[in-house]
């Protein structure tokens, strides 16, 4: 006797994930790359060392005595936080293996530090009390020689998953452009401000000793196109998924790097993912030779 299947809802498909207190999806794989959560000391460090070689050696952030000495990036947040990895395996399975990584930040773990990370650049008050689950990504880097749209997009499809796992309504968090002279950087700044600035109520904003204006230029001034194609890759990610930025950049002198606090609501996020889980169990079902029925 067969039992006729049908295919679960949106919603249903969502309350089926893994409870909030397993962060776990298993490994999603392209070619000889793979992305998951670390799940062992060695993994974070091995993540916490490629931040080193990126945002230290390449960037030129400026080390404390302790980061130098132990060539790992590494603060409180990272004891707390989830760590999405990229890893090759082709380069075999330990620390070498590690070539992206994504620090992954939701409400309760920020509640053991006692803040966001973003909160020591942003007033991010309005965020913090927005009714539903929230994530702040950051620390986000990729090895030089895999900076390319597969190992972005296997990124992004491990958020996408993560997203769908908890229930994520809204992802915010500091994204960098390269260098702290404001003035060089005019255009870009200019050009989030008047095209994507967050809506005032989920606007955050630069705290006051920190506030750098980023109304710098009319709009008719910028050069749309040459903007967009200097962007850093991570920025047009989020503004592709109809992401904003708070009111106000940040100069961070250690790292040497002009901030911008970008907010993203999940919903593109959740719905991309949704119809990738509709499909995979569509095909599941008609393997079994069972013809499911519509989504109700």
């Amino acid at each position: 006797m067969s039992k006729e299947m049908t295919l679960p809802t949106r919603n249903e498909a969502i309350r089926e994930a893994r409870p909030a207190d397993d962060p776990g999806f298993g490994e999603i794989r392209s070619q000889t790359l793979g992305v998951r959560l670390a799940a062992s000391a060695w993994e974070r460090e091995a993540a916490e060392a490629l931040r080193y070689r990126v945002f230290y050696e390449e960037m030129g952030a400026r080390a404390t005595e302790e980061v130098a000495a132990t060539r790992l990036d590494h603060d409180a947040f990272d004891e707390v936080a989830d760590h999405l990895l990229v890893v090759d395996h082709a380069r075999g399975e330990g620390p070498e293996s590690v070539v992206g990584t994504y620090r992954l930040l939701r409400r309760e773990a920020a509640a053991r530090v006692g803040r966001f990370y973003s909160a020591g650049e942003y007033d991010i008050s309005r965020l913090v009390a927005f009714d539903g689950e929230v994530l702040e990504l950051g620390r986000s880097c990729v090895d030089a020689e895999y900076r390319t749209r597969g190992t972005l997009q296997l990124l992004w499809r491990g958020i996408a998953a993560y997203v769908f796992r908890h229930r994520i309504d809204l992802m915010f968090g500091c994204a960098s452009l390269h260098g702290t002279d404001v003035e060089a950087l005019a255009a870009p700044l200019a050009y989030l401000w008047h095209n994507h600035l967050a809506p005032p109520a989920l606007r955050p904003r630069a705290l006051p000793h920190l506030h750098v204006e980023m109304n710098r230029l009319p709009i008719e001034a910028i050069d749309h196109r040459a903007v967009l194609a200097s962007l850093p890759p991570l920025i047009k990610g989020y503004l592709r998924l109809g992401g904003f930025v708070g009111d106000g950049a940040v100069v961070d002198h250690q790292f040497n790097t002009t901030d911008v606090c970008v907010v993203v609501k999940t919903d593109l996020v959740t719905d991309k993912y949704y119809r990738h889980y509709e499909r995979r169990l569509r095909d599941a079902l008609d393997a079994e030779g069972r013809a499911p029925a519509p989504p109700g």
